[in-house]
């Protein structure tokens, strides 16, 4: 502790009365307070028994019966307060005192000493309002030292934390907060004071501490720096608000919307398969109009041999040349039924229910296979179809039947485009993008086109440009989709008179997917 300044001028009280104590009771405190030496050293009146003496012997002060004792240079008096009213008293001093000790009479002094009073009185008032509406205040409220000692602590603290104002004032923040005998500065608690010093700014944080009946809150805590002249920190004021109601709302308010976003992703999804079926039905009702004839031209075929066949044997005139005959019909008949079996299993497989079964693919065969299912259609529109399929296109991951549906769309749509037109060319290209490592495959048609003004709505659900009856607006927003969930991206170009060109971007496998320890396929969730 530092050691107490000493004062500028040494008094001497002359009288020992109850004002004499009420002087020695407040200057006394105060001086301590403020850790400097009492200015009164000496107390001078003859009855041994007054208040004010005998206050003065407890202090340690100087006592005398005699006030002339007070001239005496070894105690280095340099004012005499008089607080007895006798005039005698003062006159006696006022002629029989060195020059060098000043004298201050009891009417002056008592002046003094009242207007002290007077507002020592407002001081106290208003002291006791402001400890009056803190302790009213629900938030906690502390005065903190800059060496962490704690000097105030509202009422609100006090009862809630369980504290009585012993177990708190004078102690570090830290034993109270945390019970810890170290700063927290340990790095698992941020102290908000040091904040404060090092940021030279009010400092605010969100703090969890648990009360002594076992609960655990939420406080937000405001730390306000007090500043001394020369900038350096006088005192902190420490705030701590329970925001746990409010924190609670604010996760039941979180979790409602996480539940929300949940709910209408779950819907979308739904919503996303039923325009998948409900696109898959229009296609393969368009698609079935299609490959109709396609079945009945080699259904014809069969029954005209059937019919053949059936009236040379019933005119009996089968030998080895019929029979030769009947071989030929009979082969034609079988690479005829195979065609139209593969036509029809084509067909099923796309009817069937879209779901994200992945396996490997390879995209050249399916672009194939998509083109035979198309061939009549393709055939009607007048379309020639140019493929250059990369030979060494490596295979990828993904749902089968959901690409097919892609690449179904793809090509109807350039079909119609340039029936308009009364035919024209279908370029297929695919390619091994090595930079990226993704495959590319490029639909390149010489239809109409679509104009500039529809290009950013061409995958809205529901947008068309065909005629009524001709089409719902789902087949490239259902692509669209289709191309997202395999982690691609699918691009439209239409240069006026140039036709239009779709890219599309697949990874060789989707980044929810992932290889299992015997080579299936899984989808990570």
């Amino acid at each position: 502790m530092p050691q107490k300044q000493p004062s500028i001028i040494n008094i001497g009280l002359v009288g020992g009365g109850d004002l004499c104590k009420e002087i020695l009771e407040k200057t006394t405190a105060v001086y301590e307070q403020a850790e400097m030496v009492a200015p009164i050293l000496a107390v001078a009146d003859p009855d041994p028994e007054s208040p004010g003496r005998k206050l003065a012997s407890q202090f340690g002060l100087l006592t005398f019966d005699d006030y002339k004792q007070l001239y005496d240079r070894r105690y280095s008096i340099h004012l005499i307060i008089i607080l007895t009213p006798e005039p005698e008293i003062f006159e006696n001093i006022l002629h029989t005192r060195p020059s060098r000790i000043r004298i201050l009479a009891y009417q002056v002094f008592r002046m003094f000493w009242k207007a002290i009073g007077q507002e020592e009185k407002k001081l106290r008032d208003r002291t006791e309002e402001m400890e009056t509406i803190l302790n009213g205040i629900d938030d906690f409220i502390l005065v903190i030292t800059p060496q962490m000692e704690i000097l105030e602590a509202n009422a609100s603290f006090l009862n809630k934390m369980g504290y009585t104002p012993a177990d708190v004032i004078g102690k570090k923040c830290h034993q109270v907060y945390y019970k810890m005998d170290h700063p927290c500065n340990d790095g698992r608690t941020d102290c908000p004071l040091q904040d404060v010093v090092r940021n030279k700014r009010h400092v605010r944080q969100i703090q969890t501490r648990i009360l002594p009946d076992g609960q655990n809150r939420y406080y937000e805590v405001n730390i306000y720096p007090i500043w001394e002249k020369d900038g350096k920190v006088s005192k902190f004021i420490h705030i701590s608000r329970d925001i746990t109601q409010r924190r609670k709302e604010e996760e039941e308010i979180t979790h409602r919307l996480e539940q929300m976003v949940d709910d209408r992703t779950r819907q979308l999804k739904e919503t996303h398969k039923k325009l998948l079926h409900q696109d898959k039905m229009a296609s393969l009702g368009k698609l079935s109009a299609s490959v109709v004839h396609e079945i009945n031209n080699p259904i014809a075929g069969i029954l005209n041999l059937i019919m053949l066949m059936k009236r040379m044997v019933e005119e009996d005139t089968i030998g080895p040349a019929q029979i030769d005959q009947f071989n030929q019909y009979l082969t034609l008949m079988e690479t005829e039924t195979r065609r139209t079996s593969r036509i029809v299993s084509n067909l099923l497989a796309f009817a069937r229910q879209s779901k994200m079964e992945l396996k490997r693919i390879s995209i050249n065969r399916l672009i194939e296979q998509t083109l035979f299912l198309n061939a009549n259609l393709l055939k009607i529109s007048g379309v020639k179809v140019e493929t250059h399929l990369d030979p060494d296109l490596p295979e990828l991951i993904g749902s089968e039947d959901q690409l097919q549906q892609v690449f179904m769309n793809l090509v109807s749509n350039a079909a119609e485009a340039m029936e308009a037109k009364g035919g024209g060319r279908l370029r297929i290209e695919t390619q091994h993008s090595l930079r990226d490592d993704k495959l590319l495959v490029d639909f390149k048609d010489t239809g109409v086109g679509v104009p500039e003004k529809n290009l950013s709505k061409l995958f809205e659900p529901f947008f068309t440009t065909k005629k009524k009856g001709k089409g719902v607006g789902l087949g490239l927003s259902v692509a669209y989709g289709i191309i997202q969930e395999h982690g691609g991206s699918i691009y439209v170009e239409s240069p006026a008179g140039e036709g239009t060109s779709f890219n599309v971007k697949l990874p060789l496998k989707p980044a929810a997917v992932k290889l299992d320890s015997q080579g299936g396929l899984s989808e990570q969730h």
